[in-house]
């Protein structure tokens, strides 16, 4: 179904844009220091979850709507910009997030998990970027949105994978 060669490539493409920063492994790292590595593994498994729900968008297509409809794009923009600044100015208007020493927290696996699911699903470059990304290494043909699934997969074990290690590592910044 993938050839061998480029799944490896893709796998290296994806490696490289898996571990550069965004607003993904900002949320992960800032939860994961104010509350420690469980709930920054909570935060790094909704992140993925939203990966997933991009790539099904790009299987069936819904990307393509956002590509073309400088409307439905503005939406979510703005949309992912204004849970953003909600973000921000919750965590602001709490003084302990900024103690790294602080045992006191809000945070819980939950709430976490779908802040990280909101967060990457927000966000329009990412449903772009899959829609312009995974397409590249898929073989034209009757499996091409299989193709396409499973490179999304794949894609969201390496992302889980990596921002498991920063929950992990940032989660015991504080001990």
């Amino acid at each position: 179904m993938l050839d061998s060669s480029v799944l490896a490539v893709f796998l290296a493409a994806s490696l490289a844009l898996v571990v550069s920063p965004g607003p993904d492994s900002i949320y992960v790292l800032t939860r994961s220091v104010a509350a420690g590595h469980a709930t920054g593994l909570a935060a790094a498994l909704g992140t993925s979850t939203g990966i997933l729900v991009h790539t099904a968008a790009a299987v069936l297509g819904l990307s393509v709507l956002l590509r073309t409809s400088a409307l439905a794009f503005a939406l979510l923009k703005y949309a992912g910009a204004l849970y953003l600044i909600y973000l921000g100015v919750r965590t602001l208007r709490r003084r302990e997030a900024f103690e790294l020493g602080s045992t006191t927290t809000e945070y819980t696996a939950a709430g976490t998990f779908t802040g990280g699911l909101t967060v990457n699903v927000l966000n329009p470059q990412v449903a772009l970027f899959f829609l312009a990304f995974l397409p590249q290494f898929v073989e034209t043909g009757t499996a091409a949105s299989l193709q396409m699934g499973l490179l999304g997969a794949l894609y969201s074990l390496l992302t889980i994978g990596y921002l498991a290690l920063v929950a992990v590592l940032a989660g015991g910044a504080d001990a």
